[in-house]
């Protein structure tokens, strides 16, 4: 995702894109999210606000304490598990993804990539085999949310932690921009191109959340939220990545949304 500082007029598609015939077949979501093309990788800042927000949680490994078993849940290309993995003081990262295309690339970051779909048969995972879960700017993809975290639930032991974070549909800018009449930044109206929104770069975003209503989908689906915490979003013009970090400390304004919870 980009965050451009153009207008709406401006932001209607990409520069040099075509108009789509109305007669052209339109791709599923696998085939959407199998293109090379679209982004699999997410900010390092909030990679980073999110990994060592799980090491706090987990503690190093070491005498008395064996290591722990985390599972990236839609790792894509795995710089964010790559990221986590070196945070993680001597847990096991494993990458889990349902693009064949992501998973080779995340296997030269990764020491294991599993592939795996939340829907279906579900993960290939025993019941209780994960002590966390990260599941990085996937939710806003997901047609069945709501399945997904019951599986997610299935694979966590007791007491396991799901560390999960996604767009806030309220961030400082959106505020701003729903107030002038303009489509709020990660929301998308097409799997095409943009409309009526800055940015160039369509993602497939589906579910948008506030701080309150992620809050509640979470605690509904069966853990218990420790915390709620702010990230910055990478693609802020430059100018204003101050505020965005400044926002951060006030989750509910925050470009990204981090949930700590347990399983219970």
């Amino acid at each position: 995702m980009t965050l451009s500082t153009q207008g709406p007029a401006a932001a209607g598609r990409p520069s040099g894109a075509a108009p789509a015939r109305p007669d052209a077949p339109v791709p599923g979501l696998r085939d959407f999210y199998e293109n090379p093309t679209v982004p699999v990788a997410s900010g390092e800042a909030r990679t980073l606000r999110q990994a060592r927000m799980l090491a706090e949680a987990l503690g190093p490994a070491g005498p008395g304490r064996p290591a722990a078993t985390v599972l990236d849940v839609g790792c894509g290309d795995g710089s964010a598990g790559a990221i986590a993995a070196g945070v993680l003081d001597g847990h096991r990262v494993v990458g889990v993804d349902w693009s064949q295309d992501a998973l080779r690339r995340a296997s030269r970051r990764m020491g294991r990539v599993v592939r795996g779909e939340l829907t279906g048969g579900g993960l290939p995972f025993a019941s209780g085999c994960a002590d966390a879960v990260l599941f990085g700017e996937v939710v806003e993809h997901l047609v069945d949310p709501d399945g997904a975290l019951d599986e997610l639930r299935r694979v966590l032991r007791r007491g396991g932690h799901l560390m999960l974070s996604t767009p806030n549909l309220a961030a400082w800018y959106n505020r701003a921009l729903l107030l002038a009449g303009v489509q709020p930044v990660f929301s998308e109206v097409s799997l095409r191109r943009i409309h009526g929104r800055p940015g160039t770069e369509v993602v497939g975003h589906l579910r948008l959340y506030t701080a309150r209503a992620l809050r509640e989908f979470v605690a509904a689906s069966g853990f218990e939220v420790v915390r709620v915490a702010g990230a910055p979003f990478h693609g802020v013009p430059r100018p204003l990545r101050p505020l965005d970090r400044l926002a951060c400390g006030v989750p509910s304004l925050a470009s990204i949304l981090l949930v700590h919870a347990r399983k219970v």
